[in-house]
């Protein structure tokens, strides 16, 4: 008899410690922390703005065009040097540090108090540009002024937009005055007469934006 009693009780103790066992497996792959999803793009990366965006600046002749509203449209609308711009409805709005499709989006926001779904476009019809992307040339060329700079602009093109060098040109003692990497301000020596009237292309420096052309006056 103890051995027919004996033998219900290990039966029992095995099932116990099985379920027990699948009972402690269950859990644990429960407990398991699911594998971390991609982080997804925020949308402000999706937004910032490619360097080769144009960005508008004062003095910036624009065009505003509200769709099926010509009445709110602005065909020539110049950007002040205080970098704000005045269309109807709306007084005094930023500009400049904006691109063409960044400030339609911004007058949409604004005129939605006055049309449903406004649609706006924004064209730029003369180019500045901001300050620190301007080439401004200095001194002996034929009309000195500040270009805005554009990719690929070369000191060639520079010389093109002022009209070449005056008589009393030290074309030859030319300098490019750039602010550096680290911030501080560098000096490139090039050869202006040599390119222009000797076609020296090695002299054909390329321009950066913020650079300052400044040709001296030569020496009798």
């Amino acid at each position: 008899m103890v051995g027919v009693d004996v033998l219900p009780s290990r039966l029992a103790f095995g099932l116990l410690a099985l379920l027990l066992t699948a009972g402690l497996l269950t859990s644990c792959s429960h407990g398991r922390k699911p594998p971390a999803a991609p982080l997804a793009t925020t949308s402000e990366e999706q937004t910032k703005k490619s360097p080769d965006e144009y960005v508008i600046g004062a003095g910036d002749s624009l065009s505003v065009f509200v769709y099926h509203n010509p009445d709110l449209s602005e065909p020539s609308v110049v950007v002040r040097p205080d970098g704000r711009i005045s269309v109807p409805l709306i007084e005094d709005m930023p500009a400049t540090g904006m691109t063409p499709t960044q400030l339609a989006r911004d007058i949409e926001t604004r005129l939605k108090k006055f049309v449903q779904d406004p649609s706006v476009t924004v064209i730029v019809r003369s180019f500045v540009g901001p300050l620190e992307r301007q080439i401004r040339v200095i001194g002996e060329a034929t009309d000195p002024q500040a270009i805005s700079y554009r990719d690929g602009m070369t000191v060639l093109d520079v010389m093109i937009a002022t009209k070449g060098l005056t008589r009393y040109a030290a074309g030859n003692r030319a300098v490019i005055s750039r602010r550096g990497p680290d911030g501080k301000m560098e000096t490139v020596h090039v050869r202006l007469s040599d390119l222009i009237k000797d076609g020296d292309i090695s002299q054909n420096v390329e321009m950066k934006p913020g650079d300052t052309l400044i040709i001296p006056q030569t020496w009798f």
